[in-house]
């Protein structure tokens, strides 16, 4: 039966398929370690206790009809504290926009900014631009990274591409790697949007920037950077993604926030009224409440990202030691967010069953039978199938689970010839 062009070419996600195969393995009584989910086992890390009675609360309160389409006034006057106490920047109320997690939020900024062939600028890997440049019609410029500098885009990567750009897709901490951008690298980059901003005429669309931050509150050590914090004049050039998901392990409560330039962000509630993609209100309540001291998300965050760096380093340090023993391992030390960026170098390698791995789904799947440990590929991000390079994401395990894995995949790694 016929469906429209858009939907018969979507292309289906590399992840889910993976989680398939996982779910079914369990299914069957496999012991499977997964790696693969950006999300969090509740039970390991659930989410704030006051968090959780004020969403009870709200839902007892009967608070269960439609929100404001820009979200509750309350939640997004907190937002606004929240965002002056913790990066020192200023956006009102009226320029933050609550919606259904981050997901509709980047949905919007595409749709708001991209017109059918217009040019979209990213780095590979990358979370879902590839998607949403699709679902978009616009002209895709991926830029592949590399891993000297931490899969990060720099300015001279980005510099020959951005001639007539509407749009640059950025994220920091970075899914999939858990890399961040230094103050330099970003200043850098700032720079080029500023100058080819200063290029066009008033009847052009703008260079803007969609900077993704949704792991900016889970940082080991390393400092996060911001485009408005480093230059005050990137203010009327980026829209910010931001939200609960992560740094309150909040993934399915569905609360996310943007903010950016007034014109900007009015034109993506108006398409997201058509969407319907609100926070539910119990939970935009809620959150309000809990953002109201600010001690409450400092306390919970410290504590759980703590519990996160201890799982990255056990991993970390796991493939480190394999490396030492031989293994064509590496990885690269997790500065923020849930993911530890993992090399395996045996595409080509021959299994015991004489089959050959031919590409880094090959290698997916030989792990996840032959050791019981799943992984995504970076060709999930944007990345070819030959490159060697994995995400693991800790927050499914709990550390001992991680220890317990490392021998298995130790000995179905030296099975490859």
């Amino acid at each position: 039966m016929k469906v429209s062009k858009l939907a018969a070419n979507l292309i289906g996600s590399e992840i889910v398929k993976i989680g398939n195969e996982v779910n079914d393995l369990k299914a069957k009584g496999a012991e499977i370690a997964n790696l693969t989910i950006g999300d969090l086992n509740s039970n390991i890390y659930p989410i704030p206790a006051l968090l959780k009675e004020e969403i009870q609360k709200a839902y007892q309160n009967n608070l269960t009809n439609y929100p404001p389409a820009n979200g509750l006034l309350s939640l997004r006057k907190e937002v606004s504290k929240d965002l002056k106490k913790r990066w020192n920047l200023d956006y009102s109320p009226d320029d933050i926009l609550i919606t259904a997690g981050s997901r509709p939020l980047i949905y919007a900024v595409y749709k708001t900014i991209v017109d059918a062939g217009d040019k979209v600028v990213y780095p590979t890997p990358s979370w879902n631009n590839n998607h949403y440049a699709y679902l978009t019609s616009a002209n895709a410029v991926e830029v592949k990274t590399k891993p000297e500098t931490n899969f990060l885009p720099t300015a001279d990567d980005l510099r020959p591409h951005l001639d007539g750009a509407v749009l640059l897709a950025l994220c920091s901490p970075l899914n999939p790697t858990g890399t961040m951008f230094t103050r330099e690298q970003l200043s850098e980059i700032c720079e080029l949007v500023i100058a080819e901003n200063k290029k066009r005429g008033a009847d052009e669309k703008p260079l803007y920037l969609m900077y993704d931050q949704i792991y900016s509150c889970l940082t080991f050590g390393a400092e996060h950077v911001d485009p408005v914090s480093l230059f005050p004049e990137m203010k009327d050039y980026t829209i910010y993604i931001d939200g609960i998901s992560k740094c309150l392990a909040a993934t399915g409560v569905r609360v996310g926030w943007g903010f950016g330039p007034s014109h900007i962000l009015d034109k993506m509630k108006a398409l997201l009224t058509h969407v319907g993609a609100w926070a539910p209100k119990p939970e935009q309540e809620a959150t309000a409440k809990f953002y109201e001291n600010s001690e409450n998300v400092d306390t919970f965050v410290d504590d759980f990202k703590a519990k996160l760096e201890e799982s990255l380093k056990v991993l970390h340090n796991g493939v480190q030691h394999l490396k030492g023993k031989g293994l064509a391992v590496d990885s690269i030390e997790p500065m923020g967010a849930l993911y530890l960026t993992i090399k395996l170098d045996y595409i080509g390698k021959t299994k015991p069953d004489g089959a050959v791995i031919e590409n880094s789904s090959d290698l997916v799947f030989y792990l996840i039978n032959e050791a019981g440990v799943a992984l995504v590929p970076f060709s999930a991000f944007g990345e070819e199938k030959s490159e060697p390079w994995f995400r693991a994401s800790v927050g499914g395990l709990a550390v001992d689970e991680i220890k317990v894995m490392l021998p298995k995949l130790e000995s179905a790694l030296n099975k490859l010839k």
